[in-house]
């Protein structure tokens, strides 16, 4: 039999078991919170860069999810469009060629070279026999102007540029001035815009050479002329 006192025993112990342990909230806080900051627990995480990547390609993923979900036919519409558009771009590249670099501002049509017309010619054609028309063109370019300068048509000036050269060579040979202005644009392009020449182009500068060669310019009374009717 179980006396007074064991009972009494008994019932403090039952009494103790059922009082819970109540422990502040904040200080728990704090604990765990020294507890988590040990480095031993983020020993594996990401780093900083790692996390940015990570969300990133979530956020890629997120939209191509919600392309997909909007273009018609779902997945396989989207596929469509996406090649679609490979397609326009792969066409383009092909249409309008490599991008081209911006253009620097134009330069001296002669630089620093001193040459003749003929030595210009010669150079030309030895581009043209190797088929490197970019600087077929530019020889032949620069002969066709200090032809017109030995001819006295032009006066020599060592700074002129190309443009220069056909806006003044225009207005003397107005019959060829339209054909000038091309010869300096193409000149441009190829020098300073980063295009390439072809043999057309280095064609057409030969030919035109040959025809200012040929022609009279306008006389300084001509000029007056034509300036006042």
């Amino acid at each position: 039999m179980t006396g007074v006192g064991g009972t009494t025993a008994v019932r403090l112990i039952r009494a103790s078991e059922d009082i819970p342990v109540d422990t502040p909230r904040l200080p728990a806080r704090e604990a765990a919170r020294d507890e988590l900051s040990d480095p031993m627990y983020h020993e594996h995480d990401p780093n900083l860069l790692e996390r940015g990547l990570d969300r990133f390609w979530d956020w890629v993923g997120d939209l191509f999810a919600g392309a997909a979900e909007a273009a018609p036919g779902g997945p396989l519409g989207l596929v469509a469009l996406v090649l679609a558009f490979v397609g326009l771009a792969a066409a383009l590249w092909w249409r309008l060629g490599t991008p081209q670099r911006a253009a620097r501002p134009p330069e001296t049509l002669f630089g620093s070279t001193t040459r003749g017309a003929d030595d210009h010619r010669t150079a030309a054609s030895a581009h043209a026999e190797a088929k490197r028309w970019t600087e077929a063109v530019q020889e032949r370019m620069r002969a066709l102007v200090r032809s017109l300068e030995d001819r006295a048509v032009l006066d020599p000036r060592p700074g002129r540029t190309a443009d220069e050269a056909a806006a003044e060579a225009g207005r003397l040979l107005p019959a060829h001035a339209d054909r000038l202005h091309a010869a300096a644009r193409v000149f441009d392009d190829v020098t300073y815009g980063g295009r390439t020449a072809d043999e057309s182009a280095y064609t057409a500068l030969c030919t035109l050479d040959l025809d200012l060669g040929a022609a009279r310019p306008l006389s300084a009374v001509g000029r007056a002329q034509g300036a006042t009717g």
